[in-house]
């Protein structure tokens, strides 16, 4: 049985956003067109290869909060609808992710003392990796322990834009949430 999702475009700041979200508007990945593929691949990982896009235009819901957080309101996107497949444990780094406030980071080995495991750090950044749900599902907000900016799906320079603009500044305290 092939499963089916739409599959809607928003242009923003830095970039066009691919929107895939199901007749309920919720949101079941986001990437950037120049990332097309790599969306694609976690969709298979998520979803196995029984699943269809058809094209429509992004619903009200999801893209007037979107627009919204470009245009400044940072918790616009924080009540948008997610439905991911996953393990266990990438869904619990997952809604960990959404736990960490706009203008705020976390480093990786923060986030895995946060969820109670300490020594997953690693398998906590791999999570982080296989985020269908970018910027809503906030993995741009972890970074490395020494502030430095990590992998990000999107590419770095995005990871650095959409971090300046939610008034995180790297390489001193501002903006870092302690979850200890």
């Amino acid at each position: 049985m092939t499963t089916t999702f739409l599959l809607g475009s928003l242009p923003t700041p830095i970039g066009t956003m691919l929107l895939v979200f199901d007749e309920d508007a919720a949101l079941r990945a986001l990437d950037w067109s120049d990332h097309e593929a790599r969306m694609r691949r976690l969709l298979r990982l998520h979803y196995g290869t029984a699943f269809a896009l058809n094209e429509v235009a992004p619903p009200p819901a999801l893209a007037a909060p979107i627009a919204a957080y470009f245009a400044g309101d940072l918790r616009a996107i924080d009540g948008l609808s997610v439905r991911t497949n996953g393990t266990v444990f990438q869904r619990e780094v997952w809604a960990a992710l959404r736990a960490i406030p706009a203008g705020t980071t976390v480093s990786y080995g923060a986030l895995a003392q946060r969820l109670g495991r300490d020594k997953a750090v690693r398998a906590v950044g791999l999570a982080n990796g296989a985020n269908p749900v970018g910027l809503v599902v906030p993995c741009h907000r972890v970074i490395g322990a020494n502030d430095s900016l990590t992998g990000y799906g999107g590419g770095l320079h995005r990871k650095q834009w959409l971090l300046a603009h939610e008034g995180v500044t790297l390489g001193g305290r501002q903006g870092r949430l302690d979850l200890g």
